[in-house]
């Protein structure tokens, strides 16, 4: 889990990201200019921000230019805008940004980039046929070891068939989606991209099916 600091001016954008890295199991601060930005970069000393580049009072790219300057950016910055052009975005990599995306921002590189941006603050990376992976995933490939994920319920489990249907299959659903749950370590975001269903449906399946949505969060 790492504390990840968001920088933009556009409320729906920063609820968004904030509920995103949150049921990733981060800990994510908000900031909706750079005065905001400077104090909780000074409060939470962030793993990494996630900086728009766009803001109405000082631009990300200055902000990002007085922290290099200042010995502050001591964390990765990724860099966001919808309307940035490609000389920007060399700008601000030459300054010291470690990535940048493009708005709107895709849920798969978001959390790829969130992802490589710990990893380079943490254990070097681990190459795999898949590209970058998790960091817990490179902990124990360093360790010759395949990961694991403990605690979690075993697929193969009994049921008890001498019941009705719905009943069978209701028990079969509500075991299946803990596994998932706690195999994902409680991202509703890897869940639903596992299970094929929409965010809101997994949501209410989940209720109604009586399961604890908080099973196997990093944390809990």
């Amino acid at each position: 889990m790492a504390n990840i600091l968001v920088v933009d001016d556009e409320h729906g954008i920063r609820d968004l990201l904030w509920e995103i890295l949150n049921d990733e199991g981060h800990t994510v601060e908000l900031a909706e200019n750079a005065a905001q930005a400077r104090a909780a970069r000074l409060r939470e000393r962030p793993d990494l921000v996630l900086l728009d580049i766009w803001m109405p009072d000082t631009d990300g790219v200055t902000l990002l230019k007085e922290w290099a300057s200042t010995g502050a950016l001591t964390m990765p910055v990724i860099m966001m805008s919808g309307h940035a052009t490609i000389e920007t975005a060399v700008e601000a990599t030459k300054i010291g940004a470690l990535a940048f995306l493009e708005k709107p921002v895709t849920l798969q590189k978001l959390l790829k980039a969130v992802e490589q941006g710990l990893m380079r603050n943490s254990l070097p990376l681990v190459p795999s046929p898949s590209g970058a992976q998790p960091l817990a995933a490179a902990g124990k490939a360093i360790a010759g070891a395949e990961p694991s994920a403990p605690d979690l319920l075993s697929p193969l489990q009994s049921f008890d068939l001498d019941r009705p249907l719905r009943d069978a299959r209701d028990a079969f659903e509500r075991a299946y989606f803990e596994y998932q749950l706690a195999k994902e370590s409680g991202s509703m975001t890897r869940v639903s991209e596992k299970t094929g269903l929409e965010r809101t449906h997994l949501y209410r399946k989940l209720k109604q099916l009586g399961v604890d949505v908080t099973r196997g969060k990093r944390g809990s």
